[in-house]
């Protein structure tokens, strides 16, 4: 059907229109919804800013002239805003310019800064809308739209503590033994005071030697299910007033084990005695640190023999050489995959939990056995000195004198070209061959 449907649309004629390239779309990045606490003590509400902004998906593609509409109609008798520079407002909406229109991607930022506060009188639990459509112009001067309707932010009054995590830089890279300290700070956002909070610490396997504090426990896990961590639960006994900071007694600091590499400290913090936090987006921060370090990766194949209709076990090995550890406990993907081309006059019929069939070029494969290549996945992370063995069921169908199958340990998705193992010194081990006969 998908054939079908391509092969129709190459051949329809072409025609002049103001849509854009099909590999390409306008997006528009807003808030889903946000926590606005009333004033304290008849005070001034505190006043938020929304980052709104416009992105694109294909890198290739020039995109300019974005304008962002906002409708903060929704707001009335809910929420005041004041608006940025490059907005102009007419009434309760504005049309804001984007002169050059980014991908998503690490160099994005929000274009629109909207300020907004509580209006005045207004009620806990009061909620308001703000909608937005956008569009913006491609390299050939046709006009992208964002998809209509998709985009809008709720706005929910509230009265309570609201603990945010200030959020800290990452840290430049280390060698392993180097000792980093960590930026710390809690302050209470809300219009009401905390009544004692808690704070949990989660270090990465490859920190080590955080600093002690006497209000925290300590327990270490032993990673069978999850990555190895160490967490560190702290409580805190003292009031925290609306617009109070708090900072450890003691710097933060972690130590680089000699097996780190891809690192991270995660901070959260909740309000005790039962509390309802405002704004629970804020109560989380991660900081990223980096080893000057690697992992040397390896696969080992196996040699088949048999006769024609025989059936043999193949082993495909995969070893962590280190001298790092190395998990992606961001994303949670597969550290790496383990890949056979199947040999020439064999089958493989009976795979192991972890390995999927695939046709040669990477695509859907609709039954179990029988298929061309496998991919099998390693877990999120994997521990230096980690080895586990994929064991495949290959019938010799014909007998091939020298048959040799490809074995390789591969980036979970894409190739070596695509994305290569920056952090492993020797690729040379990364393929092997799976010889029958």
């Amino acid at each position: 059907m998908a054939a079908a449907l391509l092969a129709a649309s190459l051949a329809s004629p072409a025609f002049a229109t103001d849509d854009p390239p099909q590999n390409d779309q306008l997006w528009i990045q807003s808030p889903y919804d946000q926590a606005l606490p009333l004033g304290t003590g008849g005070g001034l509400p505190q006043t938020r800013t929304l980052g709104i902004g416009l992105y694109h998906d294909n890198g290739d593609v020039t995109v300019t002239d974005g304008k962002l509409s906002v409708d903060v109609s929704g707001l009335t008798g809910v929420a005041e805003v004041t608006w940025p520079d490059n907005c102009v407002p007419a009434g309760t909406s504005a049309v804001c310019d984007i002169p050059v229109v980014p991908t998503m991607g690490d160099a994005y930022q929000d274009q629109v800064l909207l300020r907004v506060r509580a209006a005045d009188g207004a009620h806990a639990g009061a909620q308001g809308t703000i909608t937005y459509e956008a569009t913006a112009v491609d390299g050939d001067g046709a006009t992208m739209n964002a998809p209509h309707d998709s985009f809008e932010t709720t706005l929910t009054l509230k009265s309570g503590p609201d603990l945010a995590v200030e959020a800290a830089d990452d840290i430049p890279k280390g060698v392993p033994g180097d000792e980093r300290t960590i930026p710390f700070k809690v302050t209470n956002r809300g219009n009401q005071s905390a009544n004692g909070f808690t704070v949990r610490m989660t270090a990465s396997y490859g920190l080590t030697d955080p600093t002690p504090y006497s209000v925290c426990t300590y327990t270490t896990s032993n990673g069978q299910n999850y990555a190895p961590s160490t967490v560190a639960t702290c409580t805190f006994n003292q009031v925290l007033a609306p617009g109070a900071s708090f900072d450890l007694p003691r710097p933060l600091k972690v130590r680089l084990a000699p097996h780190a590499l891809y690192e991270r400290l995660d901070i959260g913090v909740t309000a005790d005695g039962g509390a309802q936090d405002i704004d629970p987006q804020n109560d989380y921060a991660s900081v990223e640190l980096r080893a000057d370090s690697g992992a040397d990766f390896s696969v080992t194949g196996d040699a088949l023999s048999g006769a024609a209709g025989s059936t043999a076990t193949a082993e495909l090995t995969f070893k962590n050489n280190g001298p790092a550890w190395i998990g992606y406990l961001g994303s949670g993907d597969p550290v790496a995959t383990v890949r056979l081309i199947v040999p020439e006059g064999t089958t493989v019929t009976g795979v192991p939990s972890g390995c999927t069939p695939h046709t040669l070029e990477g695509t859907y494969y609709p039954k179990e056995t029988g298929a061309p290549r496998y991919d099998c996945k390693m877990p999120y992370w994997v521990l230096k000195d980690t080895q586990r063995t994929f064991a495949l069921s290959v019938r010799i169908d014909t007998v091939v004198p020298g048959a040799t199958g490809a074995v390789s340990v591969q980036p979970a998705y894409g190739t070596f070209g695509e994305f290569p193992f920056t952090f492993d010194p020797d690729l040379t081990n990364n393929t092997a061959a799976l010889t029958v006969n």
